[in-house]
């Protein structure tokens, strides 16, 4: 007995048209959608109708969708057939009319090869359809989530907006294994519009999870706080979250260690925001749902764990599920019990962008603003809470290095009275040093430049680039470029300009300069800050500052051992209970 295909593709879509209660399908004959069609042939819960015709099909597939109010599927083979749905399908789209064209196809890569029946539908008419999506053979687990998310894309842009028409353009290895028994059981991910019924919130442990975001107003912020109090929430945030509210948790520096934590449990996260410069530590997090609220309703599915996307303002959907009485911040005070518990830990760091951020963080005035390289400079930072009062921001839209002094200078130019701060690696700063010449510059500008004469990216641990050791530094790193960590070229540069130039090779000409750099007083000229360290260095100090829970446990262990006398003092001092009681507190 012919059961469902063997293609894990054709097996996404039909688990997902079902999960969906999308039932009706219209099919015509061939063979690249033939697949698709034994499936639902074979699977009672479809209502199958035939037609030879697809221009007719597309047109009968409007009269069933007007009368019953229901998504109806056509599907059609990969030839000419699938031109004929455009009539119908333009029929739909100006009607919004919930129709899904599945189209049988052998795949994208062949397209003008001079292969038979191989129809270009990459790029639909603008009117026949709302959206377009390609599911090639899944060969791995990555194809697997894609495949995932592009269904339940296609098929909740059926009723979007008021609905209209989608296309699935399904490829197909002609596989002849009918065989499989039962369906994989996947994720099925829901929009919801504000005028819609909002689904219950579950219960356990919630977070805030918020990506880069412009600032918060004070309306925003009291909104998302109410509702944190009152569900006992916490709000996961960086220097790019423009969140300054009462239950922020700066959570990389935690995140990144690599102990166990129940804080790390989360049962849902609500995902706001956009692009988190704050991504290498997400997989420290145990998520176990995900809800993302944003105007654009788009599926972004960060975590792999998405169920709904909340196309509505942030503040609506906060409203919405704020209880009205319950006041709790249990989660938030062990978070940020957590987080000061680990700030402990951090030893004596090696000269480094870590270090530097450590020393300085807390010493930025009150209402100045700071913004961020990209990857180590906003990584480094991230670790440390900022003064309150300080705004932060970083260029991970793009995540490149090209343009973030030329941010920091444009954002100046609007409040000539506040202070920005800004701190950029060597290869920033010379990509875009020309900024610094622009005329328009005032006296409130306080660059550091971290000059390690390379991408110390590159030879971080903990990035393919190190396991080259010394070749990284040719290519992959860009090292020996604009001067080679000359002690004068950005110094003659900067005092040129107008700067004032500071500079610093080790801790003590850092300490020794960096109350000037961060006086709150505006002095007559903007101030360059240089500061020399060694890509070794600042590898070092990251990977200590990934690893300070186990080395801590051991340094613990070492100096009480030590203070007591051996390991045989240990025991005979504390007993054997004592041992317990001490192995507990020591226990990751």
């Amino acid at each position: 007995m012919k059961k469902y295909s063997s293609e894990l593709n054709v097996q996404y879509l039909v688990s997902l048209l079902k999960e969906f209660n999308i039932k009706k399908v219209i099919v015509s004959p061939g063979t690249t959608h033939l697949s698709f069609v034994a499936c639902v042939q074979y699977d009672s819960f479809f209502e199958v109708y035939s037609s030879v015709d697809e221009r007719s099909a597309a047109y009968l597939a409007c009269g069933m969708c007007l009368e019953c109010g229901e998504p109806i599927v056509i599907a059609c083979t990969g030839a000419t057939a699938s031109r004929n749905y455009l009539p119908g399908l333009t029929e739909a789209y100006y009607r919004k009319l919930p129709i899904l064209a599945v189209t049988g196809v052998k795949g994208h890569d062949i397209m003008g090869h001079l292969i038979n029946q191989a129809i270009d539908r990459r790029t639909p008419p603008a009117d026949a359809v709302v959206k377009s999506v390609y599911l090639p053979v899944i060969t791995n687990n990555r194809d697997k989530w894609s495949c995932e998310v592009k269904i339940n894309d296609a098929l909740c842009e059926l009723t979007r907006h008021g609905g209209g028409p989608v296309h699935i353009d399904l490829q197909t290895l002609y596989d002849r294994d009918f065989s499989v028994s039962t369906l994989p059981s996947l994720r099925k991910i829901q929009r919801v519009e504000p005028y819609q019924c909002f689904p219950k919130m579950p219960s356990g442990r919630i977070a805030v999870f918020i990506g880069s975001h412009r600032d918060f107003s004070e309306e925003e912020t009291k909104v998302i706080d109410q509702f944190c109090k009152s569900r006992d929430s916490v709000v996961f945030c960086d220097h790019t979250s423009g969140y300054y509210g009462d239950y922020a948790v700066h959570f990389a520096l935690p995140t990144y260690q690599k102990y166990s934590s129940e804080l790390k449990d989360i049962d849902l996260l609500i995902h706001i925001g956009e692009v988190s410069g704050e991504y290498g530590c997400l997989g420290g997090l145990s998520i176990k749902n995900v809800w993302r609220v944003n105007p654009d309703g788009e599926i972004r599915d960060t975590f792999k764990k998405l169920s709904y996307i909340f196309e509505m303002p942030e503040n609506v959907f906060f409203k919405e599920y704020t209880l009205p009485c319950c006041q709790k911040s249990e989660y938030l005070d062990a978070c940020l019990k957590e987080v000061r518990l680990i700030e402990q830990l951090i030893p004596e760091l090696p000269f480094s962008n870590v270090w530097i951020a450590k020393n300085m963080a807390k010493k930025l005035p009150t209402n100045s603003v700071l913004h961020l390289g990209i990857l180590n400079s906003l990584r480094c930072w991230n670790y440390f809470t900022l003064p309150k009062g300080v705004r932060s921001y970083s260029n991970v839209g793009g995540f490149g290095i090209d343009g973030c002094v030329s941010t920091l200078l444009g954002a100046s130019f609007l409040h000539k009275e506040s202070l920005y701060f800004g701190v950029v690696g060597d290869l920033s700063f010379f990509y875009d040093m020309n900024s610094i010449g622009n005329r328009h510059l005032g006296h409130n500008i306080r660059l550091l430049v971290v000059n390690n004469g390379k991408g110390t990216e590159f030879k971080n641990f903990y990035h393919t680039g190190a396991s080259f050791g010394d070749l990284a530094d040719d290519y992959m790193a860009a090292a020996g470029h604009f001067g080679n960590k000359s002690k004068t070229l950005v110094k003659d540069y900067a005092k040129n300009l107008g700067f004032k130039y500071l500079c610093a090779s080790n801790k003590q000409e850092f300490l020794n300069n960096v109350d000037e750099f961060v006086n709150p007083v505006m002095e007559e000229h903007s101030i360059l800050f240089e500061v020399f360290t060694d890509s070794e260095d600042e590898s070092n100090a990251l990977e200590i500052i990934f690893n300070l829970k186990s080395d801590l446990k051991g340094a613990v262990v070492d100096n009480i051992t030590n203070l007591l006398g051996g390991k045989g003092a240990v025991h005979k001092i504390l007993g054997e209970k004592g041992v317990d009681v001490f192995k507990k507190i020591l226990k990751p």
